[in-house]
């Protein structure tokens, strides 16, 4: 596809099937009251609502091609789960484990670097089942920043290596059962597999804001694994990875706006002061305006990012920097409106209006930064920052 082709924004029947097959679900399943009791049991997981999208909806193995049980999907449909989620706020790892660590396997296949009879094709079918995988980078790393690779040493078998470090923030390292580590060998690049119920691997949990989401630190020591990509590939899979979750947050946070729009549009028109809905006063009608502006320029930009990825395209670097610095501001705001024109209902621990706050605050510091999308946007097209 040409760089100056201008692809569709608009979501196709398939699409459209899907998210309402998908928000159907997620109506019934992901609730104020389930969120509020993940948050008493102290966990942002849910197991059984995990198996509901990833095994029987289909859903993990959308980016997978089909011999490995997978859909051979595209990343535009990916967008779409990605954006219902948000909307939802699911507490499933499906951005660790379909979106960042099956795209870096993937990537694997498409380089010819990754084995489909050896451990990495095994784990693309582990994951089309609905196993959980994480890409043990650091939840924050963004486009500018080159994740440490583990030091690594080579054990008898060529294709065995045994890890040893720490990597801090990695999403879903608590319910993963295979961790994909990018590491390095005598200088030389590798991605590998590690089965998480292998020796030397402890896992610590630091205080995360966003209990729908949290992060955990790794610590390797002498750990087995499976080398499954080697050299350049390696390195590639791991930026492939990034690039696609990169744009797959900013459509997470289209979802996260969409919820904040439409709970504040629905409380404008039956919260009544003096007589009449709040909604009518014309300084709240303004700016539900242009909440409603933000957030679809937002969701512009994200399916943009996801068109652009989905056809390969050189622009994909500028089109996921652009969702992301963009849809991460605008689903910020577009939460504290939604508090703010609740007022004190908005603030309760029972709203689920928090929840979301915390996941458009954190997500700001998902993969990159604003601040260093803008950045490595200026770079990208030759308007570097002074």
């Amino acid at each position: 596809m040409s760089t100056s082709t201008v692809p569709s924004l608009l979501y196709d029947a398939t699409q459209d099937e899907l998210r309402s097959a998908l928000r159907r679900m997620l109506d019934s399943h992901s609730t104020t009251a389930h969120l509020l009791a993940l948050a008493h049991e102290g966990t942002g997981y849910d197991s059984a609502l995990w198996m509901t999208v990833a095994r029987d909806m289909g859903l993990a193995g959308l980016l997978i091609p089909g011999q490995f049980g997978g859909a051979g999907a595209s990343v535009r449909e990916v967008a779409v789960v990605m954006d219902e989620l948000g909307r939802a706020l699911a507490p499933i790892p499906y951005l660790a484990s379909a979106v960042l660590a099956t795209a870096a396997l993937t990537s694997g296949l498409e380089t010819g670097q990754l084995a489909t009879s050896g451990p990495g094709g095994a784990a693309l079918r582990r994951l089309s089942d609905g196993e959980i995988a994480t890409l043990v980078v650091p939840a924050t790393s963004g486009p500018r920043s080159h994740p440490a690779a583990l030091p690594g040493r080579r054990a008898n078998n060529d294709q065995r290596i045994a890890l040893t470090g720490t990597v801090t923030s990695v999403l879903a390292a608590d319910c993963a059962a295979m961790l994909v580590v990018p590491a390095i060998v005598d200088g030389t690049h590798v991605v590998t597999l590690v089965e998480r119920s292998s020796p030397g691997i402890s896992v610590t949990a630091p205080v995360s804001m966003d209990i729908t989401r949290p992060v955990f630190d790794i610590h390797f020591d002498s750990t087995p694994s499976d080398v499954l990509i080697i050299g350049p590939s390696a390195v590639h899979a791991v930026e492939d990875a990034l690039r696609i979750g990169t744009a797959m947050v900013a459509s997470e946070q289209v979802g996260v706006g969409d919820w904040a729009l439409g709970t504040a549009q629905r409380y404008l028109t039956i919260r009544h002061q003096f007589g009449r809905p709040i909604g009518s006063y014309q300084s709240l009608r303004h700016r539900a305006a242009q909440l409603w502006i933000d957030n679809q320029q937002a969701r512009a930009a994200a399916q943009y990012a996801a068109a652009m990825l989905a056809a390969d395209s050189g622009d994909s670097r500028v089109a996921a920097s652009l969702a992301k610095s963009y849809c991460a501001n605008a689903a910020l705001i577009g939460v504290e409106e939604c508090l703010q024109m609740h007022g004190g209902i908005g603030f309760t621990w029972e709203h689920p209006v928090h929840f979301y706050l915390k996941r458009a605050f954190t997500s700001t510091v998902i993969l990159g930064s604003e601040e260093e999308h803008y950045n490595a946007l200026g770079d990208l097209v030759g308007l570097p920052a002074p």
